[in-house]
């Protein structure tokens, strides 16, 4: 078996099966059984466990942050206000635009996206930031540039809010196009799917603040951390 074959065999079952039971659940010796390849396999081409779940995470983070980062440079380059509107659609027209290895590859890696929060994968959350460091940091400037009005504990909260919005509605597009479907004969498309999702988004971010106790300004919640 040539060695990229191998690799691609190898990530093909651990994305399917990390996304089916989770990455603690999901051992080596599952993933090299479903990849049809010995664990010696696994261990030379990813050296462990958390460098393999990297190494799937990359393989649609690259792309996707390809066309973030092109996308990013061009909306900031152009000068001018910013939008909000048009901010959310770049991150998730540029989800939507990642070649696929089959028509569930969003959906897949976003049920991953959403284990990474709620399961104990710290290595997992260092390395993205690590790693894409550059599209996020400018992200997070055309937000704060879009949203003045937030402070920093509220546009932290609502990029939460946000992340879980868009996380739920992508992983679960499937089921959630066939109920559609099935009750009203409508076809949705992730395209569809994301010029429904942004409107919601910029109108949950731009919310107005919530109310803080007498003797409590905004200022006495602003955090330190770099959101």
């Amino acid at each position: 078996m040539a060695q990229s074959e191998t690799v691609d065999r190898i990530l093909d079952a651990a994305e399917l099966l990390f996304a089916e039971r989770g990455f603690s659940e999901t051992s080596l010796r599952q993933i090299t059984s479903k990849a049809k390849v010995n664990l010696a396999a696994v261990n030379y081409h990813f050296g462990s466990k958390n460098a393999l779940i990297q190494a799937v995470f990359a393989r649609f983070i690259n792309p996707f942050s390809r066309n973030l980062r092109e996308r990013l440079k061009s909306f900031s380059a152009a000068g001018g206000p910013v939008s909000l509107d048009d901010l959310l659609r770049i991150i998730t027209t540029s989800l939507v635009d990642v070649p696929g290895r089959s028509d569930k590859s969003l959906s897949v890696f976003m049920r991953l996206l959403g284990l990474a929060y709620t399961q104990s994968q710290g290595h997992l959350r260092k390395y993205l930031e690590e790693q894409y460091s550059t599209e996020f940091k400018l992200f997070m400037k055309l937000l704060r540039d879009a949203t003045p009005h937030l402070t920093k504990v509220e546009r932290f909260w609502r990029m939460q809010f946000m992340l879980g919005a868009v996380t739920f509605t992508m992983s679960s597009s499937e089921a959630l196009g066939s109920i559609l479907q099935d009750k009203d004969g409508v076809v949705a498309p992730a395209e569809t799917i994301v010029e429904q999702l942004v409107p919601f988004l910029a109108a949950g971010i731009n919310a107005p603040s919530a109310d803080y106790q007498p003797g409590h300004s905004k200022d006495s919640t602003r955090l330190s951390a770099g959101i």
